[in-house]
């Protein structure tokens, strides 16, 4: 029997969002999160801009141990755009998705110049 509901299948899927903490070790991923922080480099480095993507902006961060599974949760995901010293509306606060290679940088996972979109931004006073 068919499903005439229009939500099964490909054409009704909608998206599986995940967070920082459910991203696979390594591949191509898309999450949501919030910007904890940016990094500028100084002029005299080399140009890169740095963000580091949490869960949620709430105060204190969960404990995420190893569970003995094939892969380890992450609270924390740095993002960096090579050759540029600023990403238009990438500011702390701001909700973003990104979609991306994940890979490994200092013990962190991390995505390189990921496809990105706000989802929403703090207002400021």
């Amino acid at each position: 029997m068919a499903d005439t509901s229009g939500k099964g299948g490909v054409a009704g899927r909608q998206p599986r969002t995940q967070g920082v903490h459910d991203l696979p070790a390594r591949g191509r991923a898309e999450c949501t999160g919030f910007i904890e922080s940016v990094t500028h480099q100084p002029p005299s480095e080399q140009p890169f801009f740095s963000a580091v993507v949490v869960d949620d902006l709430r105060p204190g961060t969960r404990s995420t141990g190893s569970s003995g599974g094939v892969r380890q949760a992450y609270d924390r995901l740095r993002v960096i755009w090579l050759g540029r010293t600023r990403v238009p509306g990438i500011e702390a606060g701001v909700q973003v998705r990104l979609n991306g290679m994940v890979t490994h940088v200092d013990g962190l996972p991390a995505m390189f110049n990921p496809r990105y979109e706000i989802l929403s931004r703090q207002e400021h006073l």
